[in-house]
């Protein structure tokens, strides 16, 4: 009898994404970095007023948001963080992987700080 090939391919390495700068280098906590209380507040009412991801509008599709995502990252500056302007509403799928990929291409072409 002929064995079967794996089907399990490694995992992507995807420290390599990691952008110098980023939340995802910092060592302070979600609370002290302004993702706190008052921000699980105003992203509630955000949610409740913008209940659809805005990527998926974009592409005709309809699908419910569950992150509050700041369209300009705000890298620490609370005026840009606070800015209401600066938010959109975004489904699981597009915050953790098209914005994500969007805004690591702009850094790493030296469109980031």
């Amino acid at each position: 009898m002929k064995s079967l090939k794996p089907q399990v391919a490694p995992a992507e390495n995807k420290l390599s994404r990691i952008v110098p700068g980023s939340w995802r280098t910092s060592d302070q906590s979600a609370a002290s970095r302004g993702y706190g209380h008052a921000w699980r507040k105003a992203r509630e009412r955000f949610l409740l007023a913008n209940p659809l991801c805005a990527m998926c509008t974009a592409e005709g599709t309809v699908r419910q948001a569950t992150v509050v995502d700041h369209k300009i990252p705000h890298r620490g500056d609370k005026a840009l963080f606070w800015d209401s302007s600066n938010w959109q509403s975004l489904c699981d799928k597009h915050h953790s992987s098209d914005k994500q990929k969007e805004e690591n291409a702009k850094f790493s072409m030296g469109g980031g700080e």
